[in-house]
């Protein structure tokens, strides 16, 4: 199929999708109670679009599906009336509207996208669940799916790397597990020494890669942390030898070098990439991390590696989390 068109839908597309979501809902199997998208009309369709608006996709000048938004939630993107046309269905249609609906989601500010989804129809909840969306409730035949959205954030100084693990900090709970990446050097353990700090966790927080573990409890009420060095694990079984299970439950559990080794552990994660980038020479004229404009003579002669981190969430716990507010604010 050649490259598809995803417009975003004005009141002057409404015919196009009305016809789009009739011909779509009109294929499916007979429902009970029946979807009310047969009830769409040019003009309620029009309303949508002239407000939270939605998407058109074309080819050739040809409609080939459709949806509308949905803002009535100021956190998440809502998703309605997800539509194909019923003669190309399986060729990339549906996957292009809801990458450009996330696109559409992450630049009006919010932090996930909800949609809801027959349970009698098992072939549009596998769509979703590849496309990494999780059940959050049900209400009847309607199974409502949700998805936070990942973040990339520059982060140019260990005190910015310990501000971010600090956000990180406020949405953690006993029995979640982190995963980070990147290379040597990269700041990994300085993300967990912020991390650790933000929780009040006892003992300095130092990289465990000779004892590959290491467990600071908390002096209050609150969760411990487990610190982990992965780098010298030969694969996944030699996780489960160090018997991380016996204090998961009510800490939180920081792998270094965990990609690839880690995931094992739950079947939900939070995965931290720390990504280095080309140093760049500090503007003697310029703004300061801190607000403050110069520098000192010995910053004069340093050069900034701004590193770049992303968070992505994984699985049902990180539904409805509040990562790119949080972070990002």
């Amino acid at each position: 199929m050649r490259a598809l068109d995803v417009i975003d839908a004005g009141p002057e597309h409404a015919a196009a999708i009305v016809d789009i979501i009739r011909r779509s809902f009109g294929a499916r199997p007979t429902l009970d109670p029946p979807s009310t998208a047969m009830d769409e009309t040019e003009e309620s369709i029009a309303e949508v679009l002239a407000g939270p608006g939605g998407l058109l996709v074309e080819r050739r000048g040809l409609p080939m599906g459709a949806l509308l938004f949905d803002e009535s939630r100021p956190d998440k993107l809502g998703l309605r009336r997800v539509a194909v046309d019923p003669d190309i269905q399986a060729r990339g249609v549906a996957s292009a509207m809801v990458g450009v609906a996330e696109d559409t989601a992450e630049e009006r500010g919010k932090d996930g996208i909800w949609l809801h989804v027959r349970e009698e129809l098992p072939d549009t909840i596998r769509f979703w669940r590849h496309r990494k969306y999780h059940p959050v409730s049900q209400d009847g035949p309607l199974i409502e799916f949700g998805k936070t959205l990942w973040l990339a954030r520059e982060v140019p100084t260990p005190d910015a790397m310990h501000e971010l693990a600090s956000r990180v900090a406020e949405l953690v709970r006993p029995g979640d597990l982190l995963v980070l990446s990147g290379d040597l050097g990269a700041g990994k353990t300085t993300f967990t020494q912020g991390l650790g700090r933000a929780m009040g966790v006892e003992g300095p927080i130092t990289s465990p890669t000779f004892v590959l573990a290491r467990t600071h409890p908390s002096p209050d009420d609150g969760p411990g942390l487990v610190h982990v060095d992965a780098y010298r694990l030969g694969g996944p079984e030699e996780i489960d030898d160090l018997d991380l299970d016996a204090s998961a439950e009510e800490s939180v559990t920081v792998v270094e070098w965990g990609a690839g080794l880690a995931e094992q552990l739950s079947d939900s994660w939070l995965s931290v990439a720390i990504e280095v980038r080309e140093a760049r020479p500090i503007d003697p004229l310029g703004t300061k991390a801190d607000g403050t404009h110069g520098t000192t003579p010995q910053e004069a002669h340093e050069d900034v590696e701004p590193r770049v981190v992303t968070v992505k969430p994984h699985g049902p716990r990180w539904v409805d989390v509040p990562l790119r507010s949080t972070l990002l604010s």
